[in-house]
């Protein structure tokens, strides 16, 4: 029986086998820890892949392919690596649920990200993140929005539209105040504002606190 996942974790790669791009019926595929600098538009071939992990590399760029990759579902991991931005192709993985680029190098949001409609988790910590855009919004499926260590200093209405949100992670952020929205979010369960710059705190987080909203500040 053929494996359908291929573990290549911290092998000290350098760059990855052309033998890996040859394995057509992968689903899941492990790259992270290898010092890579570019990957190769051969991934596009891999239209099985449900899960795949970048993490931990040296990458700046990902190829146009990646977009090819429409089963991927489970998780897509490019966190720890050098990347400012990402191809707008990335916007036709509409099944992804998991996406975290965190400890990269971006300062304006990726748009490709907000065509994820299926997103139900996002991880963008520790960039230089100065501002979300207002299509924020469409991820309407989202239930964990984690935006530590960054540099932001305001919210986009916007985000009203994440009805799903269960958790909203601000810390670190030069905040200067929040937008009314986020007291609109039905399912709010966690929002965390520590180590936050001092800012007036809005009446409506007591009135979070009050339906059960756990308020870190």
């Amino acid at each position: 029986m053929r494996a359908y996942r291929l573990d290549l974790w911290k092998k000290q790669l350098g760059s990855v086998p052309e033998s890996v791009w040859d394995q057509r019926e992968l689903q899941a595929l492990v790259l992270a820890d290898n010092g890579l600098t570019e990957l190769s538009a051969r991934v596009g071939g891999l239209k099985q892949l449900r899960m795949l992990d970048l993490g931990h590399n040296a990458l700046t760029s990902l190829p146009d392919a990646i977009g090819e990759l429409e089963e991927l579902s489970d998780f897509l991991y490019l966190h720890d690596n050098r990347l400012a931005a990402l191809p707008h192709t990335l916007e036709k993985l509409k099944k992804l649920r998991y996406l975290n680029i965190s400890k990269n190098e971006f300062s304006v949001f990726p748009e490709a990200v907000c065509g994820l409609d299926g997103l139900v988790e996002l991880r963008a910590t520790d960039n230089q993140l100065t501002a979300l855009p207002d299509s924020i919004g469409r991820l309407s499926r989202l239930r964990e929005l984690h935006l530590r260590n960054n540099k932001l200093a305001a919210l986009p209405e916007s985000v009203r539209e994440l009805r799903e949100l269960r958790q909203l992670d601000l810390r670190g952020n030069p905040l200067e105040g929040l937008p009314n929205a986020i007291a609109e979010l039905p399912r709010l369960e966690k929002l965390d504002l520590r180590w936050v710059d001092a800012f007036t705190v809005p009446a409506w987080i007591g009135d979070l606190e009050a339906r059960g909203c756990l308020v870190y500040r």
